[in-house]
């Protein structure tokens, strides 16, 4: 099916300390791709195969996921070269889709985390925005997400974590967290 396309793509942040970041992501991709747009999603420091939208991403016409990320937790302070390796690549490949401009939405999950923690250069982050091709539309999300970044986005929602059931003691559900 050929891709109706986008006049106009705008940058989206999703951000704060609350669930629900990647959440809404992939809700806006869902969308797209029923609309037939062709979607592009990179996770930094995310690889594992239990996530949901890992499992189910090949079947959702349009929608192509690549994890770039261990299936364990960065060390903010001393990330391994694994997680060093793994967040280059991801970021290579994002320019890369991004500059091409062959899918009219290009998320890039935990991409401010990313640039938090070191792994992706926000110089060159800042450079992508601006360069990106006009239909194409960014959304990136992840907390701390920097004001230079929150600046140059056309929308932000920052999700402000008020309840939580880890806060009781529940651990994280198939399905619901991951």
């Amino acid at each position: 099916m050929k891709s109706p396309g986008l006049q106009l793509g705008l940058v989206q942040v999703y951000t704060g300390n609350g669930k629900g970041k990647t959440t809404a992501a992939l809700g806006a991709a869902l969308r797209a791709c029923g609309h037939g747009l062709r979607v592009y999603m990179i996770q930094f420091m995310k690889g594992s195969e239990t996530y949901g939208e890992i499992k189910i991403a090949s079947r959702v016409p349009g929608f192509t996921l690549h994890a770039s990320g261990l299936p364990t937790f960065v060390d903010r302070n001393a990330p391994g070269e694994d997680d060093k390796r793994l967040a280059r690549e991801g970021w290579a490949r994002a320019k890369e889709i991004v500059k091409a401009g062959a899918h009219e939405i290009v998320i890039l999950d935990e991409i401010n985390v990313a640039v938090d923690y070191g792994l992706v250069p926000w110089g060159e982050l800042i450079q992508l925005i601006e360069d990106k091709p006009r239909g194409v539309e960014l959304i990136l999300t992840g907390r701390d997400a920097r004001p230079d970044i929150i600046d140059r986005a056309d929308l932000v929602s920052e999700i402000r974590e008020i309840k939580h059931p880890y806060q009781r003691g529940i651990a994280g559900r198939r399905g619901i967290e991951f």
